[in-house]
């Protein structure tokens, strides 16, 4: 049976008034590479004060003491500008004269704090954290441990697995050791380390309750308005695979750790499933594995690598097994493939089981989405499906989602949208034949927020964007034409809803 998971939310952001700043993101760091602090696999010979072994059940003191000075907090930073009134009446012309107030217009910059957690990954001061901590934001400060304050720049976002990374310019710092994600076993003591409700360095205790849990929840708000999400349409489309867990995480946390009772990172906390919007019995982690892929991607290439099957899927159980016609009802279904499918190349045809992925059972679409999300284009694999109720062994040359096995390169025009958290389209022609009739001579409509910049602007799905600094935009190429190298820029955006065409709308950010 599939769970319905209700009142699942990603960890929320404390928010509050605070003043703005410049914010900028990094450029590609090409052929950089983070040095990760991994565990040896080795059982750690340390004992407590108790003499009770490290990591043994119940001694949650040493993953405590080691974990806690590589967790950081972070506060963004965001603005927004708004007047409202009947600027749009108003000729060019004479704006200069009157200024935008003119006929009852307010204007003034309205500034957002919100917080959340992030851990360090390596000794020269990257963070990793979760995308939603940081989209949107002009300006990021982090405090860590021994209270020291820095500036931070995001170096890269992957809005679907929830993950970014952030630096500071800093030395010698603690960081943490990661653990084997893969390893963890259900039932598991696992510590929780974060700075919810902005409480500093705050630990928790529990148990791992399931692994490979789809939820559903990453790009959520665009599927209820029937919109592809923004990673889809760049090629990545969710990639969900938590590590579920009892340890109690409440707003604040999001970017916190996860850890064993070694003090090694399996995961970085993301989401809780509430009716509140705080604790109310389970929260959910990005696997270490997963964590390692994308920011060691997003360090080195600006975006993330990842190779893909080129294959639509289905979970399996008895009622589908017999619904499909298959002999086996635990696995992965093959339903349709791709354009360019590197399964179909390989091999596979419609109608397989997929059971296991270079030896690695499989058991839902979860997993499997994790187990080749670890892989980049070009990367070869071995499958072993099952057909017609006897097992063979595949082996499959991953390919990129243009269909090809080399590196993406990074989009600066789409790494700007994403950074926006929204989606557009052009108006139809009804929509501009009404607005003609108040001397709007078309825009470009908001279809769905996500997140990011539109997000803490304030704005709501159906707003029209005229002008993007003081340029007006008829059509969404116009529109990415605009905001095309602004990256570190200023960028003013004006524009109305059309149910109030006489009201005008302006906001404006740092890219």
């Amino acid at each position: 049976m599939k769970t319905n998971w209700k009142g699942l939310v990603l960890v929320g952001l404390i928010s509050s008034a605070s003043t703005l700043a410049g914010f900028k993101l990094l450029g590609t760091d090409n052929d950089k590479d983070v040095i990760f602090k991994e565990a040896s696999g080795e059982s750690i010979a340390r004992f407590t004060s108790t003499g009770t072994p490290v990591g043994a059940p119940g001694d949650f003191v040493y993953a405590a003491e080691a974990t806690t000075p590589t967790v950081v907090h972070i506060k963004s930073t965001s603005t927004r500008q708004a007047y409202r009134g009947g600027g749009q009446q108003i000729p060019d012309i004479f704006r200069d004269f009157f200024g935008d107030d003119f006929g009852g217009g307010s204007r003034g910059p309205q500034s957002q704090e919100a917080s959340g957690s992030g851990v360090i990954i390596s000794a020269d001061g990257y963070i990793v954290t979760n995308n939603h901590v940081v989209e949107g934001a002009q300006e990021l400060e982090v405090t860590l441990h021994n209270k020291g304050k820095y500036r931070a720049k995001v170096v890269g976002t992957d809005p679907s697995t929830d993950i970014a990374v952030i630096k500071v310019e800093a030395k010698n710092l603690p960081a943490v050791t990661l653990g084997n994600s893969d390893a963890v076993k259900v039932g598991e003591w696992v510590v929780a380390v974060g700075n919810p409700f902005n409480l500093e360095s705050t630990v928790t205790a529990g148990i791992v309750s399931a692994k490979g849990r789809g939820l559903g929840i990453i790009g959520q708000s665009s599927r209820r308005n029937g919109v592809t999400p923004a990673s889809a349409t760049s090629g990545d489309s969710p990639l969900e695979s938590f590590i579920q867990t009892d340890a109690v995480v409440n707003p604040g946390n999001s970017g916190g750790a996860l850890v064993n009772l070694k003090g090694e990172l399996i995961g970085i906390n993301t989401a809780i499933a509430s009716p509140t919007g705080s604790f109310a019995g389970y929260a959910f982690a990005v696997p270490s594995s997963i964590v390692k892929k994308v920011s060691s991607d997003l360090i080195k290439f600006g975006n993330v690598q990842r190779g893909y099957l080129g294959i639509q899927l289905d979970d399996l159980d008895s009622r589908k097994a017999e619904e499909y016609g298959v002999k086996v009802n635990d696995g992965v279904y093959v339903r349709e493939f791709t354009e360019n499918s590197a399964a179909e190349a390989g091999g596979v045809n419609k109608g397989d089981v997929i059971v296991k992925v270079d030896g690695m059972d499989i058991h839902s679409v979860p997993e499997l989405q994790q187990a080749i999300g670890l892989h980049k284009p070009g990367d070869k694999v071995n499958l072993t499906i099952n057909r017609d109720g006897k097992e063979k062994d595949v082996n499959i040359t991953l390919r990129n989602r243009t269909g090809g096995s080399d590196i993406i390169k990074r989009d600066e025009t789409a790494a700007i949208m994403s950074v926006l958290g929204a989606q557009f389209g052009n108006l139809s022609d009804q929509e501009k034949q009404r607005l003609s009739r108040y001397k709007v001579e078309g825009g470009v409509k908001v279809l769905a927020i996500e997140g990011g910049k539109f997000a803490r602007s304030q704005v709501e799905e159906g707003f029209i964007i005229t002008k993007v600094n003081g340029k007006a935009v008829r059509t969404v190429k116009e529109f990415e034409a605009a905001i095309a190298g602004k990256e570190e820029s200023m960028v003013t955006f004006e524009g109305l809803y059309p149910d109030a065409p006489y009201d005008i709308f302006s906001f404006g950010f740092r890219l």
